[in-house]
């Protein structure tokens, strides 16, 4: 592979969903070296994911210039299309580079977790002082994502999510800010009988959709309720798991996602809501790009709201935990791991949430001490990021390709109130199995 550096990130990157790979391979522990055959620190990262690279770039020129000087940075990259593939391929020929991109699906990341050839982060960050380097939601998340007690991946980004809302259209028809599940409701209704839609989503995409039945499970039952499922204790088709899917579509057969809302792909529902044509608009944090940008956003960013899920009222959840992702994390090898790693990972932890936040405007699981100044809607995430709680994975975390790809292509029809709740539950349920 090339040792070549990679050109400065695009801003804009993707958030973390996990990819389907092909049939995973059998691993064992590797000892040896790492991703590269020189003294260098390798980085591997995606094609389509230039930003890690740029920010690991800046610091080896900056904050991590002593790192860089005894194991200069190398980077390169494969399609993202193709990763969990290249992954299991360098895994079992001890390929992995130093540092690289996380694998793309929880099941192979723990694969390489069980074989003993990822570092576990929780003891080398404890071991250099600086685990309090990490944000106690990024923290959480990476470590329910993986289901360990341990850290195992370092978050590149925390984007949360939530119901983003229109400030003027809600004052306009005496609409407070809804705090539970019911007041959200009635707020669409009324918004409704004054002829404004009350929700933007993109039925085509369905993951806007069903990130609204995993966090009104959160909840109701608890931030350990998608979990149970995964862990066997509980089924989609239990009648509180089918009561969230069916308070969406209940939204749904009232219209309160439009007319058309299987049809609405997600650039035309992000201009929908930033032209003032729909009151809430639930989306990640990394929305801000667009919401920031004056050319696309009509309606200002000063007219913006952030709206954490709602509680749903007697429900064993609480609305401190946040829904939320860590982009792409990066892992780091265990057979490459020495003291020029430590140096690195060190300097990362250290360095990297500053860095990421002044170049590239970017929000990560890591402390941050720059005075740099950011636009209120990212001071709003920020803020909400210090005081969360539990990190809360999306509805398709544990689920199988299969069953992502089920859940996802019938979200559209639950925002349009095409199916029930049941219905909706046994088929994610069925593929799920």
């Amino acid at each position: 592979m090339s040792t070549t550096r990679s050109t400065r990130a695009a801003r804009r990157v993707t958030p973390f969903i996990a990819l389907a790979g092909a049939g995973a391979l059998a691993l064992t522990s590797c000892a040896g070296g790492g991703g590269s055959d020189d003294s260098s620190f390798s980085y591997l990262g995606q094609t389509q994911n230039t930003a890690i690279a740029g920010n690991l770039e800046d610091l080896g020129a900056g904050a991590c210039a002593t790192a860089e000087e005894a194991s200069p940075l190398s980077t390169d990259s494969v399609d993202g299309t193709q990763w969990d593939q290249q992954m299991q391929l360098l895994a079992g020929q001890s390929g992995l580079s130093d540092i690289s991109m996380a694998a793309g699906t929880p099941a192979l990341m723990n694969e390489f977790i069980d074989a003993g050839q990822v570092v576990d982060l929780s003891a080398a960050l404890e071991d250099l002082g600086v685990a309090d380097r990490v944000l106690p939601a990024a923290d959480s998340l990476i470590k329910s994502l993986y289901g360990r007690d341990a850290l195992y991946a370092l978050p590149t980004e925390l984007n949360i999510e939530g119901f983003w809302y229109n400030e003027q259209l809600l004052a306009d028809n005496g609409v407070e800010p809804p705090a539970t599940w019911d007041e959200l409701v009635d707020a669409a209704a009324t918004l409704d009988a004054a002829g404004v839609q009350p929700f933007v989503a993109s039925g085509q995409d369905g993951w806007p959709v069903t990130r609204l039945i995993g966090n009104y499970i959160a909840r109701d039952l608890g931030a350990d309720a998608l979990r149970a499922v995964a862990d066997g204790d509980a089924s989609l088709t239990d009648p509180e798991y089918v009561a969230a899917a069916q308070a969406v579509s209940d939204l749904g057969s009232a219209g309160y996602f439009g007319p058309a809302a299987g049809s609405i792909d997600g650039p035309t529902a992000e201009n929908q809501f930033l032209t003032g044509g729909g009151a809430f608009y639930y989306m990640g944090s990394w929305a801000l790009a667009a919401f920031n940008d004056e050319e696309l956003n009509q309606i200002g960013a000063d007219n913006i709201g952030y709206l954490p899920f709602p509680e749903v009222e007697g429900g064993a959840g609480s609305v401190m935990d946040v829904p939320a992702n860590v982009g792409i994390p990066v892992m780091l090898s265990q057979a490459g791991y020495d003291e020029s790693s430590e140096a690195w990972l060190q300097c990362i932890a250290e360095n990297y949430g500053d860095v990421a936040l002044e170049e590239r405007g970017q929000v990560t699981g890591f402390v941050t001490e720059s005075d740099v100044e950011v636009p209120e809607l990212t001071a709003t995430v920020q803020q909400t990021i210090a005081e969360a709680g539990t990190g809360l994975l999306w509805f398709e975390a544990f689920f199988t390709p299969e069953a992502t790809t089920v859940s996802q292509t019938n979200g559209g029809s639950l925002a349009t109130g095409q199916i029930s709740g049941q219905e909706f539950m046994e088929l994610v349920e069925a593929a799920n199995g």
